[in-house]
């Protein structure tokens, strides 16, 4: 399954991201991102709300997806990760060479100044993979951990991806 999530990821170039506000309302916002498997790269400016929320309460939620011709094609990816800051050079360079990849218009660009732009590395957590191709509302979900995976129930066809909660 973090295949399948992996070729949605490969499939598109933009993403929403969720983040806490300090009220703690969430904030989403709309990114350019390359991804290496479930590991999410994306570029912020420093100066953004965005930054400041991922600064006191690393935690975001992203969704990609694409709206087909029949809703029986439907195929995304939800997750939740842990961002942080890209500080090592050659990390950030490739996360840099990444991007350019997945967004050709960037190749006229330099790598932005460090002091100015936050490379953001997120590795996927929690992963939502929503595949209509396998029945209304099928949901398969997942937890991507060290040193591998767990893969949950998945939702019944035909009830849109809800599973009750049930526990104490």
């Amino acid at each position: 399954m973090e295949q399948m999530a992996s070729e949605i990821l490969d499939a598109h170039r933009i993403m929403a991201v969720s983040t806490l506000r300090p009220d703690g309302w969430p904030q989403t916002t709309v990114v350019g991102y390359a991804n290496d498997g479930v590991l999410l790269y994306f570029l912020i400016s420093r100066a953004s709300q965005k930054f400041a929320n991922i600064q006191r309460d690393d935690r975001i939620s992203i969704a990609v997806a694409t709206e087909p011709d029949d809703y029986h094609n439907i195929k995304a990816v939800y997750a939740g990760a842990h961002a942080s800051e890209v500080t090592d050079p050659k990390q950030r360079q490739r996360a840099w060479e990444l991007l350019m990849q997945r967004h050709p218009n960037l190749s006229e660009f330099d790598l932005p100044d460090a002091a100015k732009a936050a490379m953001m590395r997120a590795p996927c957590k929690y992963v939502s993979i929503l595949d209509f191709t396998k029945g209304v509302g099928h949901t398969d979900n997942l937890v991507v951990s060290t040193p591998g995976l767990s893969i949950m129930e998945a939702a019944k066809d035909n009830d849109w991806g809800y599973l009750p909660i049930t526990g104490d």
